[in-house]
């Protein structure tokens, strides 16, 4: 693959994560907007991409619209997007979930039932409106041998005040209680969560950026994708993690704020 520099020269459509690359809770990083307004000046396109799967695509499209992120739905890919498509292929349309309002929507709108009381698995989202009933109820499932499926691998979810509790972590308390970990794992870093749309555009992954926080799932998904991989350091990752890490960027850059420049 050839070299890739902060210009993005040679670019034609950015995948942007959102938690710690455009924004951190509510609060866009600096130059974000700039940025954007540079890509599009650019002519490159970009998708709005994210493992966070407690929020549905409108109430991801309402929150970048009211932080000035121009964005429409057909600009967002979630995890949740990855995990119905693995439910519809795996047949199964009785679930029990673990996840938000927003999560449940999504899920419902597709077919699925989220309060199955003989559910064909458990879902595991992000959810940030957790209560200690759906801890207990997904237990018990889980105790009866029913098999787990998560949205996403993330431990913690980026905010100004440090990592907090994702649904990495949530799949640990559940180890815990029951010994059960998912049966599989969507979203970032599975390659498919870009390529359908690479493939889909007409365009080869060298001609794409994977532009993110993480390590384990942005630059890993790029490097299993086969696109270029643009490391952001304010986030979860750090110089030091990257010096230990497997994953190999095509670039590394303090923010957004530094790129298309």
């Amino acid at each position: 693959m050839a070299e890739l520099d902060a210009s993005l020269e040679g670019i034609e459509v950015v995948f942007l994560d959102l938690d710690g690359t455009l924004y951190l809770g509510n609060q866009l990083i600096e130059g974000a907007l700039d940025f954007l307004s540079r890509l599009s000046e650019s002519g490159i396109r970009r998708f709005f991409l994210s493992n966070n799967s407690s929020r549905s695509v409108d109430q991801y499209v309402e929150k970048l619209q009211a932080m000035g992120v121009p964005a429409a739905s057909d600009d967002v890919l979630l995890s949740t997007h990855d995990l119905l498509s693995w439910l519809s292929v795996n047949g199964v349309s009785q679930t029990y979930l673990v996840g938000t309002a927003g999560m449940r929507q999504m899920l419902e709108d597709a077919g699925v039932s989220t309060d199955s009381a003989d559910p064909q698995y458990i879902v595991l989202g992000y959810d940030t409106e957790i209560t200690y009933e759906k801890l207990s109820m997904a237990s018990v499932h889980l105790h009866r041998g029913v098999p787990m499926v998560a949205s996403h691998p993330d431990t913690v979810c980026p905010s100004p005040d440090g990592g907090l509790p994702d649904t990495g972590a949530y799949m640990e308390l559940f180890e815990a209680a029951t010994g059960v970990r998912p049966e599989h794992v969507c979203g970032k870093p599975n390659a498919g969560m870009i390529l359908h749309k690479v493939e889909s555009l007409g365009l080869r992954p060298e001609q794409c950026a994977m532009i993110g926080d993480r390590l384990y799932t942005d630059m890993e998904m790029a490097d299993r994708a086969g696109v270029h991989g643009v490391l952001v350091l304010s986030g979860e990752a750090t110089m030091e993690a990257l010096k230990a890490a497997p994953q190999a960027p095509s670039l590394v850059v303090g923010s957004v704020d530094e790129l298309v420049r």
